[in-house]
C-alpha cells in the first residue's frame, strides 16, 4: 500500500499557506507524510505545489481545478499497489492506530474504497482507494462531476463492486475498549484546519496536551 498527502487546495479559507502552518513547530505537511511513514508506507503529495517536494515527492494532478477528487485521479494512476491510503493535508489529529486499523479492514474486505463516517458525514478524503476506481473517477472528472462521494459510488457501480462506508461509532462500540484513543473524541479527528479559527483550536489542543504529557500529541 502507498500513502499520498492530499495538499491541493488554495487555503482561501485560510487566508494563507496552510501545508506550511506550523504545528507544535513541526509543518502541517511534515505531519501529515510523516505519519504515513510511520505506517511504513511510501508517502507522496498531490497536488501542483512543486515547492513542497522537499518533504516527499509530488504528484501532479492531471484535471487542473478539479479539488481533492483530480488529486485521487492523478495518485492511482501512477500507484503500482492495489490499495492505497490518503490523508488530507489538513487533519493532524487522526491517530495512527486508526489509519492502520482502517488499512487493515481494507485489505480484509478488498472493497473498491474503504471509508469512514462520523457523525453521519462521510470523510472521504481520509480513506483507503483500490486502483480499480481509477477509469469511474477520470471518467468523472472528465464530466465536470467533482464530487467526491458522488463520483465514487458511480466509479464502484461501474466496476461492479461495493464502497465500504462504515460508521465510526458502531465499529467503536464493537471494538475492545482501548483499540482507538478516548482523547481527542471521534469526530475532533476530522475537525479540518480550514480556518484561522481552527488552526487556533489545533494549537489549543496541541498545547493542552503537550502539557499534560510532556509532548506533542502528534509528534
Amino acid at each position: 500500500m502507498h500513502g499520498f498527502v492530499l495538499a491541493g487546495g488554495l487555503s482561501t479559507r485560510m487566508g494563507q499557506d496552510k501545508a506550511r502552518l506550523e504545528l507544535g513547530g513541526r509543518p502541517l505537511i511534515a505531519i501529515a507524510v510523516d505519519r504515513l511513514r510511520a505506517l511504513g508506507l511510501e508517502a507522496r503529495i498531490c497536488g501542483t505545489r512543486t515547492d513542497l517536494a522537499e518533504f516527499a515527492p509530488v504528484i501532479a494532478d492531471r484535471f487542473e481545478r478539479c479539488g481533492p477528487l483530480g488529486g485521487i485521479d492523478a495518485a492511482l494512476e501512477v500507484s503500482d499497489t492495489e490499495l492505497n491510503l490518503f490523508v488530507p493535508v489538513d487533519l493532524p489529529e487522526i491517530p495512527l492506530v486508526f489509519l492502520r486499523w482502517m488499512m487493515e479492514r481494507a485489505e480484509r474486505t478488498g472493497a473498491v474504497a474503504t471509508i469512514p463516517m462520523v457523525v453521519g458525514r462521510a470523510q472521504p478524503l481520509c480513506a483507503v482507494y483500490s486502483r480499480r476506481v481509477g477509469r469511474g473517477l477520470r471518467r468523472a472528472l472528465s464530466t465536470g462531476q467533482y464530487k467526491v462521494m458522488r463520483a465514487l459510488e458511480d466509479a464502484a457501480a461501474l466496476v461492479g463492486e461495493r464502497v465500504d462506508l462504515f460508521s465510526m461509532e458502531t465499529v467503536a462500540a464493537a471494538l475492545p475498549s482501548g483499540t482507538w484513543p478516548p482523547e481527542p473524541r471521534m469526530h475532533e479527528w476530522f475537525r479540518n484546519a480550514n480556518t484561522p479559527a481552527d488552526f487556533a483550536w489545533l494549537q489549543r489542543r496541541g498545547a493542552e496536551a503537550s502539557g499534560a504529557e510532556g509532548r506533542h500529541p502528534i509528534s
